[in-house]
């Protein structure tokens, strides 16, 4: 073979190695996408449906009490019905127009439970969406899901633990503050390059960086159940399949 034509064959298989690369990203993305906005889809149903059971709660105390007051102290009549109804009609306006609740601070992030720090950090991070550019927004989705499997892994974790320790001053230190780092960035420069990169570029690295070391942690502190599973099926396997 020519060394032309090994050349040539070097940089196609390049070309391919980059696509195959590009390939995955676009689909890993394409996917963290999806699930964030299922996640954010299914918030939304979960709000609303906790309005409409307040409501139907509270509209049934109120005609208890409305039939309770009518068969024991004295008959409402038509102008007792109408302030019923006239109440009802105030506590479910009253529900469903109150505004939705605020997302944590950094310093309540600093101080949250261990165990219900991922999901308050998603809420903090999906407050800051909207002044976001699109591939950081894309990442945000991506760490969404990161922290969804994180959460269940730290069920029976102590506050003060060493990997409590990490994870705190990962999701609920680092992460909040490099994003505010980004905030401060006026917006007219957060596409000017800077020492090669730009602002935004900066940003979507840094998030990456930060969803794999989410999903490194999560592997670390399942790593005692997979042993566990592991070893439970090498038994298994050595019971019933040797004996068969």
């Amino acid at each position: 073979m020519s060394p032309i034509s090994s050349e040539v064959d070097e940089q196609i298989e390049r070309a391919r190695a980059s696509m195959a690369r590009i390939s995955a990203d676009y689909r890993d993305s394409a996917r963290g996408a999806i699930r964030g906005h299922s996640r954010r889809i299914r918030r939304g149903a979960t709000t609303i449906g906790r309005r409409v059971a307040l409501i139907a709660a509270a509209n049934a105390v109120l005609l208890l009490a409305a039939a309770i007051v009518g068969a024991t102290l004295f008959p409402l009549g038509i102008f007792g019905a109408l302030a019923v109804l006239l109440m009802m009609v105030a506590v479910t306006l009253a529900i469903a127009l109150a505004p939705v609740a605020k997302p944590p601070t950094e310093a309540k992030l600093r101080e949250a439970d261990i165990k219900v720090l991922p999901a308050r950090t998603e809420r903090w991070l999906e407050a800051q969406r909207p002044a976001l550019p699109a591939p950081a927004r894309t990442m945000i989705d991506r760490i969404g899901v990161r922290l969804e499997a994180l959460s269940p892994q730290l069920a029976a974790l102590h506050n003060a633990s060493e990997p409590a320790f990490e994870v705190r001053r990962l999701i609920g230190e680092q992460l909040p503050a490099f994003v505010n780092d980004y905030a401060r960035v006026p917006p007219t420069l957060r596409t000017t390059p800077r020492n090669g990169r730009t602002p935004d570029a900066e940003l979507v690295d840094g998030l990456k960086l930060i969803e794999q070391e989410i999903g490194d942690m999560t592997q670390r502190l399942a790593q005692t159940d997979l042993d566990a599973l592991s070893t439970r099926g090498r038994f298994l396997e050595m019971k019933y399949k040797d004996e068969a």
